[in-house]
């Protein structure tokens, strides 16, 4: 017998902050990788189709014959942005998923590997989310990921594709420059010594996981042809004002605080259970002040001061 044939995976937004990290990752386990994305991939040895999920040729063109496996993290993410605009959310994150999970029928990729979001759950008040709750979406970005949650568990049970639907909480680490979600916000008023807005008074639950704790959870789940709904996060809930304190011993800035009103579709706690990933070997290695360590050196003022010299 021949050497065994490396696996053939496409990554949609793999030139994005989790993509980046899980196409490394991929290619350290030896597969063969095709990033499709709105940007060019500049990782060495990666096949790379530019373009729009929302054009079935793109998709097309990234998914041929051959593939194995589909890792679709492409998507709109932004919760206020997926309120004002709830046409391109659908369009994007329902409409494109359809189009690549009909592309995996017809050629036959044996898996598909969702990158969804604990907020499919809606607001469950203080009650600790599982993989077993009622799909209840607060907002049009929740709703789109619990519509593509429900075709990816059809196709499942339907034409036998072992379709993992990976329920991320709050996602932070290195890489998060060009991001305006609350860490990398904090960071920029470290380094700019400014302050932060706040919704409310603070005391909401967050789990945040680490990027490359995401990518080790995603790896076990591919390992594993895992099928189902798999939450992957810290699996230890902090309040903002946490948050905060960590990162002012992190950065050693004051960072003040401005509290304004919650906006459309914030919960009051994000407390998960992780035990169904832990199963599967799944082993956070991140706390807070450890993760948040690791992002603070790309937005450090000596970073911008090389960045700007170059």
């Amino acid at each position: 017998m021949g050497p065994e044939r490396r696996s053939r995976v496409v990554v949609t937004g793999g030139a994005g902050f989790i993509g980046r990290r899980l196409v490394s990752a991929l290619l350290e386990a030896d597969a063969e990788v095709t990033v499709v994305d709105l940007s060019p991939c500049g990782e060495p040895g990666v096949r790379s189709v530019v373009g729009d999920l929302r054009d079935p040729g793109v998709a097309a063109e990234a998914v041929s014959s051959g593939t194995d496996s589909i890792m679709h993290l492409a998507a709109v993410t932004s919760v206020l942005r997926s309120i004002e605009d709830p046409v391109t959310t659908y369009q994007t994150n329902v409409a494109a998923t359809a189009t690549l999970l009909d592309l995996a029928r017809v050629r036959g990729v044996s898996s598909f590997m969702f990158a969804s979001t604990t907020a499919v759950v809606g607001d469950v008040g203080s009650s600790v989310i599982s993989e077993k709750q009622p799909l209840r979406p607060l907002t049009p970005y929740g709703a789109t990921k619990a519509a593509a949650e429900m075709m990816i568990g059809a196709y499942s049970s339907c034409f036998g594709i072992a379709g993992a639907c990976l329920r991320f909480s709050n996602v932070y680490g290195p890489g998060m420059e060009s991001k305006d979600s609350f860490v990398p916000r904090l960071m920029r008023a470290a380094r700019d010594s400014t302050g932060v807005q706040v919704y409310g008074d603070g005391s909401q639950l967050r789990d945040l996981v680490h990027v490359d704790d995401v990518v080790a959870g995603l790896l076990l789940a591919w390992r594993n042809r895992f099928t189902g709904p798999l939450i992957l996060a810290s699996g230890e809930s902090v309040t903002v004002h946490d948050i905060i304190e960590a990162a002012r011993l992190v950065t050693g800035a004051a960072i003040p605080v401005e509290t304004i009103p919650p906006k459309p579709g914030e919960m009051p706690a994000v407390v998960v259970d992780i035990s169904t990933a832990r199963g599967l070997g799944y082993t956070p290695a991140y706390d807070l002040k450890s993760g948040i360590t690791t992002v603070w050196p790309e937005f450090a003022p000596s970073a911008a001061e090389g960045n700007a010299a170059q």
